[in-house]
């Protein structure tokens, strides 16, 4: 994908899973990917170096997505390095914890609306004034989840109502931002091997996950980036905006 070269690509949540998939599928196509993490520095840095390693261009930056002003200087980092952001991809996000109605704290829905919800239009809000100064548009690609759809796992409804929240916006940002050639798009992948599941899914839930899924497996990170590599090029999805792709192994069938 030639449209691609040499474009700047944010990839939050990059240190692992499928976010390390895109940033590196994305500097494979000639990309400049800056590798967000939290708190994975090594991970994030590991990814760095297989991308340099294979000849592209990359860095990595942290910052605490629950943070408005870590966002900020993240942005701005990427910014006075590469001169803009075309590629803007909000995988950054987490379950935090598994728990029953009866027993949810304030607090926990304030941070799973935060970590999920709330981070994806602050790093939004940043970076399309951006995408705005350099006057050719962009991609947003955010990431919700198959939970938007059936609501989640165990325990999993925070999760499942914020990555709806996250579908939702998706919508309204592209009806917004149309006219500027902003394209605001979502994948949704299904049960994917991450890290994530590696925390909080015990293995006869993950069983009971891939019991629905008509593929009959769990999907892998790299089976995630096709739809990303899509979104984020011009010439393949040009026209395409306000879209939910799935990634699920039919688990899901809109």
């Amino acid at each position: 994908m030639q449209d691609l070269k040499h474009k700047v690509a944010l990839v939050t949540g990059a240190s692992t899973g499928i976010g390390a998939a895109v940033a590196t599928a994305f500097a494979a196509q000639g990309m400049r990917v800056a590798v967000h993490y939290n708190s994975s520095a090594d991970a994030a840095a590991q990814v760095v170096d297989a991308i340099t390693a294979s000849g592209g261009q990359a860095f990595a930056l942290q910052a605490d997505v629950r943070d408005t002003a870590a966002i900020r200087r993240a942005v701005q980092d990427v910014h006075a390095r590469w001169g803009g952001i075309d590629v803007l991809v909000n995988n950054a996000g987490g379950l935090v914890q598994r728990v029953p109605i009866a027993e949810m704290p304030d607090a926990l829905f304030d941070e799973v609306l935060h970590l999920n919800a709330r981070s994806v239009l602050a790093f939004c809000r940043e970076v399309v004034p951006l995408m705005r100064a350099k006057g050719q548009g962009g991609s947003i690609i955010n990431v919700s989840s198959v939970a938007a759809r059936h609501g989640g796992g165990p325990g999993a409804y925070l999760y499942a109502g914020a990555k709806g929240f996250v579908s939702t916006a998706t919508r309204g940002l592209a009806k917004e931002l149309a006219l500027e050639n902003i394209r605001v798009n979502a994948v949704a992948p299904g049960v994917i091997q991450t890290p994530f599941h590696d925390r909080f899914s015990t293995p006869q839930m993950l069983e009971s996950f891939r019991a629905t899924i008509p593929m009959g497996r769990i999907g892998e990170p790299d089976e995630c980036v096709g739809a990303f590599l899509y979104l984020a090029s011009t010439q393949l999805s040009g026209y395409v905006t306000g879209q939910i792709l799935e990634v699920n192994g039919g688990q899901y069938m809109p």
